[in-house]
């Protein structure tokens, strides 16, 4: 069985097409909406496609912990974490097509796939950008085994995520990195191009791709040497009016 876990802020504008991209989908599922104390409509939309929405008591400190309480929540075998503005076209094939990769490979712990922008709002430096990126994610994971994928998809063994003592609550962000390059010490990740997953390239297009890659470069590295995150608040900082990440 499949968890998919979906973690959710103030999300009504994406929530419900994420949710209908989903519903084809026959293999046996749940679907987890995580929420963290919404402010719009993002509960009641979520609440039309799946009878497991998490309401916290209050808010998640991080992301990461937002989606360590949706594993709590589920029962699936496989967990897969997505974003709220994140879709696949046919979660049938999809989904059969990622399995797949699991029972060919028993040493296989960890899944990643092919980052898109959504063509209705795609630029050519997004396709540039992801490009980058999902030939950085093929080199790291499936040839240097030294690992990377993004929270925008991630497929995960139940039992391999327990083993390493799941996902850090404390990352403000590249929780989703750390993930995999812990998951590497028990097992193997891959990244499968024909598995591709689309997204709405919001905080590119609202910030500028130049400063959003020195705030991920400069909080990979900050990870990498001291193990925490520089930036201390992730809420919503690429829409107007927020200073957040600095």
């Amino acid at each position: 069985m499949i968890s998919i876990i979906i973690p959710t802020y103030n999300e009504e504008k994406y929530i419900g097409f994420t949710l209908e991209k989903l519903k084809p989908l026959t293999l046996p599922h749940e679907i987890i909406v995580s929420d963290d104390k919404s402010l719009d409509n993002t509960v009641s939309i979520a609440k039309q496609y799946t009878d497991k929405v998490l309401i916290p008591e209050v808010k998640h400190k991080t992301i990461g912990a937002n989606r360590a309480v949706g594993v709590r929540a589920s029962i699936g075998e496989f967990l897969v974490f997505i974003d709220s503005t994140c879709y696949v076209t046919n979660p049938n094939e999809f989904f059969t097509k990622a399995l797949n990769n699991f029972s060919a490979n028993p040493n296989l712990v960890a899944l990643t796939g092919k980052l898109r922008v959504n063509p209705e709002f795609e630029t050519w430096k997004d396709r540039v950008m992801y490009f980058v990126f999902n030939t950085t994610h093929h080199i790291k994971n499936n040839i240097l085994h030294t690992d990377e994928a993004a929270g925008k998809f991630q497929m995960v063994r139940r039992d391999a995520f327990d083993k390493i003592g799941g996902i850090r609550e404390d990352l403000v962000t590249r929780e989703d990195a750390d993930l995999f390059i812990r998951l590497s010490k028990v097992g193997r990740t891959m990244y499968d191009k024909n598995l591709v997953i689309f997204h709405s390239g919001r905080r590119a297009h609202a910030i500028g791709w130049l400063r959003l890659l020195s705030i991920w470069m400069i909080n990979t590295l900050w990870v990498a040497v001291f193990k925490t995150s520089k930036s201390k608040n992730w809420e919503r900082w690429w829409e107007k009016g927020t200073n957040s990440a600095k």
